[in-house]
């Protein structure tokens, strides 16, 4: 594997790690300081928001500028954005619209830094070792999500908020000199243009997406299927502490969650190579679909913990596989922003997959729970407090399987991985 990919992966996974403490850590405070979980949703929707909004337009620059440098830009935006509010935390001045603002700043930059991160593989590994290569990248995610929750609680208990953020004012530093002394081969310009227009680049990467119609219709299938998870896999801790009433039950069952995720990055990596990728995902959405259906039915501890991990393991396994369908079929020069283009897709729907899901959550189904009309369903999912979130991950287990089955009838999609070429790397020194 290529020294050059791994110590950016590896920086990258600490800084990670360093923004997962420091959410956790001002999620505390907050809370202790509010009593209510509000400001921290809120927080999110600021940090998606510029993503959401104008995420497509990140990716001209991971394709016109040295990857290298927008990787480092992302950091040193979101690096500032810590300071900022390490000083608010430290004055004494801190309010909310000071969280809010610099989520939405940081919020910029990661969605400059995104796109550049996913292409620079394209220059940095070899086509026949991309699977390898994004299954270790998509490790990073459930890894944070493991390590960062012990760190942060440890060292907020410890030394205080002020002494997390630092920490990761620390991994954003140490990330930005590590990819500014790393060298990633330019992309040579394929589009055959000399002079294009502005429009005409900012929009390049749209114009490739729309004339390829199947991976359109599998980059739409996609964003529908963040929509029908994103809200249902966000309950994950009412739904196990409903089911279970255990506080440490819960935390075996969240193990579970992120172990899921980050096996199915493991297998990836150990696979190296996977043929056929476009079936294999299909096949993944299905078993996740009905690892949804078993999750929600499930009322026993082991029941729920191997049917959340079997849920979660194909998304960073396909996770994975998408990255590299991309990097392989998409022109080098146009990979910035495409890979923008489908981020902000994916991202348009998480939302409102949020907002109906907590409306059903808290107005409709769980009101409903033991009533009269309730008992066509308790057979399913059962007649106790949980059981109202169980239907919505049964009914979205069973959406995403009938869905997966509807687009793999779709003979384009079936054979996209053999209509479109694979792009050789034309780079430059």
């Amino acid at each position: 594997m290529n020294r050059t990919f791994l110590v950016f992966i590896v920086t990258q996974i600490f800084s990670l790690i360093g923004s997962r403490m420091t959410g956790i850590a001002i999620g505390i405070r907050v809370f202790e300081e509010t009593g209510d979980t509000s400001p921290i949703l809120i927080a999110a929707f600021f940090a998606e928001l510029p993503l959401m909004v104008a995420g497509s337009f990140t990716g001209i620059l991971a394709d016109k500028w040295d990857r290298r440098w927008v990787i480092a830009l992302g950091d040193v935006g979101q690096a500032v954005g810590t300071l900022i509010l390490l000083l608010s935390f430290t004055s004494g001045s801190f309010e909310l619209w000071h969280l809010y603002a610099v989520m939405f700043v940081q919020g910029v930059f990661g969605a400059i830094q995104s796109p550049a991160s996913e292409a620079a593989i394209t220059v940095l590994i070899p086509e026949n070792q991309r699977d390898r290569a994004n299954g270790i990248r998509q490790i990073g995610f459930p890894l944070a999500g493991v390590v960062a929750p012990v760190i942060a609680g440890f060292v907020y208990a410890v030394a205080g908020l002020e002494a997390v953020i630092s920490i990761d004012f620390i991994t954003f530093v140490v990330a930005v000199v590590v990819v500014l002394n790393l060298h990633f081969p330019k992309i040579a310009d394929e589009t055959g243009d000399d002079t294009p227009s502005f429009w005409r680049e900012m929009l390049g990467g749209w114009s490739y997406l729309l004339r390829q119609k199947a991976l359109l219709w599998v980059v739409v299938y996609l964003a529908f299927i963040n929509f029908l998870i994103n809200g249902p896999l966000e309950m994950a801790v009412p739904y196990m502490l409903s089911r279970t009433n255990d506080e440490a039950v819960l935390g075996i069952l969240l193990g579970a969650f992120s172990g899921g995720a980050f096996a199915g990055g493991i297998v990836v990596a150990l696979i190296g190579n996977v043929r056929h990728r476009i079936h294999v995902m299909l096949a993944g959405y299905v078993l996740h679909g009905m690892c949804m259906i078993a999750y929600g039915m499930a009322q026993e501890p082991l029941l729920l913990g191997l049917s959340v991990f079997w849920a979660l393991f194909p998304l960073s396994f396909n996770g994975a596989l998408f990255d590299t369908f991309l990097q392989n079929t998409t022109p080098p020069a146009l990979q910035g922003r495409v890979f923008a283009i489908t981020g902000q897709i994916f991202t348009l729907t998480t939302p409102f997959s949020f907002l109906i899901t907590a409306y059903l959550v808290d107005h409709v189904l769980e009101p409903a729970v033991g009533t009269t009309n309730w008992s066509t369903v308790a057979p399913i999912v059962g007649d106790t407090t949980g059981a109202g979130m169980g239907l919505i991950l049964v009914c979205v287990g069973v959406v995403i399987v009938l869905s997966t089955f509807a687009i793999w009838t779709i003979s384009a999609v079936r054979t996209l991985e053999n209509d479109m070429p694979v792009h050789a790397v034309e780079a430059t020194i």
